[in-house]
């Protein structure tokens, strides 16, 4: 009996205790002191707030209806016999006495009644940066084409395949053009060489990048055949190369070639299928130093002539120059500022074929020249239209340099939001009031 008796005193025990615990918890309005008040502030706070709803609301102007929303949650948390006031102020950097400066007020009375308190939070609001990208268009451009041919081989892109590298520099670059259109095979290939859009594109002044090294696609048919693609006599598709340079300059478009000598080579795994490059690579032909000097040819509307030309300079450490470094910044592009150069153009390209590398001009030096003068990587601009950006660089490429060569010739703006939206800070107050008596 007496054990029955010590079992049920020890339950009513545990009951008075957990009912005492689970009021404590949020205290009756009715009697609550100051304390109480504080408390129930700061968890109402901490509660609007716990999906950030309270930090973005009080950074909206004040006629903005997330004012009217924080009301009606508020109501919605307190107890009907609490009534608030909750004040919001900025707080002010810099060298002003004034420390805080007072946003917006919202309140459910004109009284807090007979007993009061108060709790502060502290808001900080990240805003997250949009970022608008001008377009390139008009008479500077607006189509880049991405030259992505499956039946093409690259050469001097070690690690990578041209397809692979297309994908890289279409991420870094389709979103500053106003349209971006792969080209897919030599076939597509011809057909914008011959005046034809392959999407309803711009053809005139756009972007042609050849993912390939130091080799370049041809097409089949018209570029493949003689005094048009080949050279019957001295049996070279240097001749390729040249009515490629012709074309650059008809449409006045900026040829980009990413690594290396460009346009040592041609390909098509189809055409060339039992010839190799001699490192074992099928699928390409040889053009050797004739290939760059033909296409500076046409470039500048000179007579075809199977020449070698200006060769390349001496191998040599160069540097990004002072405004690369700054659009590198610009455009958050950061390849390695120093690179190896073994096939920099000669600046006497730049008077044979009337090119520039000065800006004043329309140009963009890359790198600063090498001791022998030789430049390792610009876009060469010709005083009357088209241009060539040479990356001559020792392999792997870097796309980023690609990328920071068109950006930095092209400078399309970037509209970031000002900083001093992008981080502020606000100190929330809620007083408390309760109304009514024992």
């Amino acid at each position: 009996m007496m054990r029955t008796v010590e079992t049920v005193l020890v339950v009513v025990l545990l009951i008075t205790a957990l009912s005492a615990a689970l009021f404590a918890t949020w205290p009756s309005l009715r009697h609550s002191s100051s304390d109480d008040l504080r408390r129930i502030a700061l968890s109402t706070l901490e509660t609007l707030d716990i999906d950030n709803s309270l930090s973005a609301a009080v950074f909206k102007p004040s006629n903005d209806s997330a004012w009217s929303d924080l009301q009606i949650a508020l109501s919605n948390c307190l107890p009907p016999n609490v009534v608030y006031n909750l004040t919001v102020y900025q707080i002010l950097n810099g060298s002003s006495i004034e420390l805080y400066s007072p946003v917006n007020s919202i309140s459910n009375s004109k009284s807090l009644g007979e007993s009061t308190d108060a709790a502060s939070y502290l808001v900080t609001y990240n805003a997250t940066s949009t970022l608008t990208l001008e377009k390139i268009s008009g008479t500077s451009g607006g189509t880049l084409y991405m030259l992505n041919c499956s039946d093409a081989s690259g050469w001097w892109i070690t690690g990578y395949t041209g397809q692979s590298l297309a994908n890289d520099l279409l991420d870094l670059l389709s979103p500053y053009f106003q349209q971006t259109v792969v080209v897919q095979n030599t076939t597509q290939l011809g057909q914008i060489l011959n005046g034809t859009a392959l999407q309803n594109e711009t053809l005139l002044n756009a972007v042609v990048c050849n993912v390939f090294g130091e080799a370049v696609p041809i097409p089949q048919g018209y570029y493949t055949s003689d005094n048009v693609g080949y050279d019957p006599v001295d049996k070279s598709y240097a001749r390729f190369c040249h009515t490629l340079g012709q074309r650059v300059r008809e449409y006045n478009w900026t040829w980009v070639s990413i690594v290396g000598w460009p346009l040592y080579y041609v390909s098509n795994t189809a055409y060339f299928s039992s010839t190799q490059n001699s490192y074992g690579i099928y699928g390409m032909n040889k053009v050797n130093e004739y290939g760059r000097t033909a296409f500076l040819q046409g470039l500048d509307n000179q007579n075809y002539s199977f020449t070698k030309g200006e060769g390349v300079g001496s191998q040599s450490v160069v540097n990004l120059t002072d405004e690369a470094l700054y659009y590198c910044n610009y455009y958050g592009l950061y390849p390695n500022p120093v690179q190896m150069a073994s096939r920099s153009m000669p600046s006497s390209v730049l008077t044979n074929y009337n090119l520039s590398v000065s800006a004043d001009k329309g140009a963009f030096q890359m790198f600063n020249a090498a001791p022998d003068g030789s430049i390792g990587g610009a876009l060469f601009r010709n005083s009357a239209s088209g241009a060539l950006l040479a990356l001559g660089l020792t392999r792997t490429p870097d796309v980023r340099l690609t990328a920071l060569g068109l950006l930095g010739y092209y400078k399309p703006t970037l509209d970031r939001p000002s900083l001093t939206t992008l981080s502020s800070s606000r100190l929330v107050i809620l007083s408390l009031g309760r109304m009514g008596g024992m």
